[in-house]
């Protein structure tokens, strides 16, 4: 510690007051002769008041708008507030908001040096019982329709897991774990169009997948069982449609995803005909995307085994989307079965727009993931391969 050098007139007098310093050296240390405060404001509905100041007064005869207050401290966001360098006294504390006083305590009284805690809590009975009964009623209306709005955002944020979890289930392949899901929660929500969507995508899933396992065990396409889980998807898409028609904003993208993939489940089912009015009315919903239905329409029924259906819906996306490579190779092969052989020569003759559909694909996407095969073709009945197709370079 420092020593102060002090000079007195005896030596002995000096060394005396240097021991009592050493002694004693709290009697050095300055002390804060001021206060602070900090606390937390809320209204008698228990939320924090983000808005206002608390302020200190000592005046206490005075009404509160024209006394005057010596300390004025700012509430923050959370409804906190803080203050330093108060002077030790007994004060009036008052929570204002707009001038207008909202609580106060009457006496808070400060020592020098100390941190005093100060909350205004407007729930408590004392403030509350001063309250007149249209105040009373207010608090408790807003009480209730809060309630109401963290249970409508609870189920809102429970439907929300379910349907990330559905959709994740759904691109997985586990489409029983999805169509459960989504069971659930159209339960709870069945005026919610996305919801329906996303149970007839499941249940798609689930039916395809038990298509596929009656033609391993060698049952026909028509097997009963097989046919109620298409119609299950499909009874679920149309569900969709009709809520989103009847919503206050419809959604033409929410209509168009159903019908497309209703036009899926009715393909697999070897429905044509309402297969293709799906994806018409999928892209009369939606024209921006019309390519892309009608492309899907003839993948779906070129899949399904209807060769005529699948090139006619080829010709559809080729017309709204002349850029679209696979659809000029879906009419292709659309054609080609059709192609005759002259029985004398051997010579095979395609069928009107085959070799030119062929020859389209090739000129959009040379190096496509079917590029070879239509080479191939092309050569095997005998027409020109161009020069600018890279004939010979497999993709």
């Amino acid at each position: 510690m420092k020593r102060f050098a002090l000079k007195f007139g005896g030596s002995l007098t000096a060394a005396l007051l240097a021991i009592a310093v050493t002694a004693n050296p709290a009697t050095l240390m300055a002390q804060d002769a001021t206060a602070s405060i900090h606390g937390h404001v809320q209204n008698p509905v228990g939320q924090a008041v983000t808005t206002g100041d608390v302020k200190l007064t000592t005046d206490r005869s005075s009404d509160a708008k024209s006394r005057k207050y010596t300390y004025t401290f700012p509430l923050d966001a959370s409804g906190n507030f803080k203050g330093t360098g108060i002077k030790p006294d007994n004060y009036v504390a008052i929570v204002f908001q707009a001038d207008k006083s909202l609580d106060f305590n009457n006496s808070v009284v400060f020592k020098a040096g100390e941190d005093k805690l100060v909350d205004f809590d407007m729930t408590r009975k004392e403030y509350t019982d001063k309250m007149s009964p249209e105040e009373k009623k207010a608090i408790e209306d807003y009480k209730k329709k809060n309630a109401d709005v963290v249970n409508s955002n609870t189920k809102i944020a429970n439907l929300n897991a379910l349907l990330t979890q559905a959709r994740a289930d759904n691109k997985a392949g586990n489409y029983d774990a999805a169509v459960t899901a989504m069971q659930q929660a159209t339960t709870q929500k069945p005026d919610e169009a996305i919801l329906w969507i996303t149970l007839a995508d499941g249940q798609l899933g689930a039916a395809d997948t038990a298509a596929k396992a009656a033609r391993a065990a060698g049952k026909p396409a028509t097997d009963p069982d097989v046919a109620q889980k298409f119609n299950d998807s499909i009874a679920s898409y149309k569900k969709a449609v009709d809520l989103n028609a009847a919503s206050k904003k419809p959604s033409p993208d929410t209509a168009a995803a159903a019908y497309n993939q209703m036009g899926q489940a009715y393909g697999k089912m070897g429905d044509a005909k309402n297969a293709s009015d799906s994806y018409d009315q999928a892209a009369k919903t939606l024209p921006a995307n019309a390519g892309m239905y009608y492309f899907n329409e003839a993948a779906t029924l070129f899949n399904a085994g209807k060769p005529d259906e699948a090139g006619a819906a080829a010709d559809k996306a080729i017309a709204a989307d002349p850029k679209r490579a696979d659809a000029y190779y879906i009419k292709g092969q659309s054609l080609i079965p059709k192609a005759s052989v002259d029985p004398k020569t051997q010579k095979i003759t395609a069928p009107p727009g085959c070799v030119e559909a062929y020859q389209q694909y090739l000129e959009l996407a040379p190096d496509g993931p079917h590029a070879q095969e239509v080479k191939d073709i092309l050569t095997g009945i005998g027409a020109t391969v161009k020069s600018s197709y890279k004939a010979g370079k497999k993709s």
